[in-house]
């Protein structure tokens, strides 16, 4: 998988800043868009947003 081998090539997320992980997102398809953070060796993936909805609403779901 292309994220295992670049992890850093998704863009930092700006609705995401503020948090204390570095959270990153990638456009998957068209609709859709990954967002994740690095955690050591790992990549965790905490939203799979429809980037048809509100972008502020999945962000404030996203730091819950």
């Amino acid at each position: 998988m292309l994220l295992e081998k670049t992890p850093d090539m998704g863009q930092r997320e700006i609705l995401l800043m503020e948090c204390s992980e570095q959270y990153r997102s990638l456009v998957v398809g068209r609709l859709n868009k990954i967002v994740y953070y690095i955690n050591g060796e790992q990549i965790e993936i905490v939203a799979l947003w429809d980037t048809r909805r509100e972008r502020q609403l999945q962000a404030e779901e996203t730091k819950e």
